[in-house]
């Protein structure tokens, strides 16, 4: 599968991933918080099915 996020969307995505594991391991929000894997491993593949899907791209267009 060809990467499809930019590097900003792909921190947002592990900073955002990251926060909602601590979350919901302390206990703050719940069983809810584990949601928080899949930006964290979208944003670590690099690749979300969803705007695959939709035809969504944020990463730089290769160069020729």
């Amino acid at each position: 599968m060809t990467t499809n996020e930019g590097t900003l969307d792909r921190t947002l995505r592990v900073v955002a991933g990251i926060a909602l594991i601590a979350l919901a391991w302390s206990g703050t929000i719940g069983a809810w918080g584990w949601i928080g894997l899949v930006p964290l491993v979208t944003g670590a593949v690099g690749v979300c099915p969803l705007y695959s899907m939709l035809g969504i791209r944020t990463c730089p267009a290769p160069r020729s």
